[in-house]
């Protein structure tokens, strides 16, 4: 192993504590080729896709690859926008404001990146960015409310995967799941609330989330029942009676069997039922992107109003919405307690100090 050297300390700067916000990712353009390089990235990870790697490499090298890129840039050109990827824009907007939020709750200076766990910017350039600014404690925060190995510990596995090339490594907290947590539950049933101000209540209400296998689930990973009891909570708050509302999920690929009920089978069968007007929301998405924009609402729109609904309103994800930061700066604030920087800034004279001790002994910084 051959360890990458640490910066050259500077003995008066204050020591910073970062925070580095994880989402999915997105290609670099709207491009076959594009996005057949962020596929072959996602789809390779072995969180995602648990099949043995022999055989997976010849599935997707011999015909997803080939098939599939095509596809999917024409949904990512339906969904793009003059200044890229939507997923890229939100997510950097969300990076934005929650420095501003945390540089009003913290005492001691905090840093803020933003990563992709598959394409740019990358895991490995926002750890980079949270070094150069002096950082010695990290918050990792995967905005993935629901637990998942596909996204959680993905995530997991690329951060410790870099940090095992520093030589001196930042003290380490990561944040598995907030799918319960009060702001985040509140921020949703504001959002829900809010969209029916302005549109009206439907005759039923779908919670659409992503899906994983089925075999994922058997075999422990807790995403099922995070995404029931989220849907719980909302509903709770909501006060929506039983026949009002539903949990499904969506984006299944392959030919496997994947977590059900399937949010397209739902709405042709809620269609075909004679249900009018529905509504949709993706809570498990902390911004909207491809699969919300073009799956969600056109894509299964097209489907229930073919199958004969009249009324399909998508209720956009939390974005960057005041309540969604201020929830998840909450969240940050309670996983940092006990760090420095929580409690008091670096003293000047302290770091003086420190510089001087240090060039006593034959420091440069």
């Amino acid at each position: 192993m051959i360890y990458a050297n640490s910066p050259e300390p500077h003995h008066d700067a204050p020591e910073c504590l970062g925070v580095l916000l994880v989402n999915l990712g997105t290609p670099e353009a709207p491009t076959v080729s594009a996005v057949r390089r962020y596929l072959a990235e996602f789809l390779w990870d072995p969180r995602v896709v648990e099949l043995p790697r022999p055989i997976w490499w010849l599935i997707l090298h011999a015909v997803i690859l080939r098939v599939r890129p095509a596809r999917s840039a024409r949904a990512y050109q339906a969904v793009w926008t003059a200044e890229g990827s939507p997923l890229l824009l939100i997510a950097k907007r969300q990076a934005a404001a929650m420095q501003t939020a945390l540089d009003a709750r913290f005492p001691g200076p905090v840093q803020v990146a933003l990563g992709m766990r598959y394409g740019h910017p990358s895991i490995t350039s926002a750890l980079a960015q949270l070094r150069a600014a002096n950082v010695r404690r990290i918050l990792v925060l995967p905005l993935y409310p629901q637990y998942s190995a596909t996204t959680t510990a993905s995530t997991f596995d690329a951060v410790a995967r870099e940090l095992m090339t520093w030589r001196w490594l930042p003290e380490l907290r990561f944040i598995t799941q907030y799918h319960d947590d009060p702001g985040y539950i509140a921020a949703l049933t504001a959002s829900i609330r809010a969209y029916w101000a302005e549109h009206g209540e439907p005759e039923r209400l779908l919670f659409s989330f992503h899906g994983i296998p089925k075999d994922y689930f058997l075999n422990g990973d807790p995403y099922y029942c995070q995404c029931q009891k989220t849907t719980r909570l909302v509903v709770e708050q909501l006060g929506l009676e039983k026949d009002r509302w539903l949990l499904s999920f969506q984006s299944r690929f392959g030919l496997q069997e994947w977590l059900r009920p399937y949010t397209d089978e739902t709405l042709k069968a809620w269609a075909a039922a004679g249900v009018k007007s529905i509504q949709v929301i993706s809570p498990g998405f902390s911004a909207d992107c491809l699969e919300t924009i073009e799956e969600i609402s056109v894509e299964n729109r097209d489907y229930f109003l073919e199958a004969g609904g009249q009324s399909y309103g998508y209720i956009p994800c939390l974005n960057d919405g005041p309540a969604h930061i201020e929830g998840l700066a909450d969240l940050i604030e309670r996983h940092c307690a006990g760090w420095p920087e929580s409690t008091a800034p670096a003293a000047t004279a302290d770091l003086s100090n420190r510089r001087e001790r240090a060039r006593e002994m034959g420091a440069q910084g």
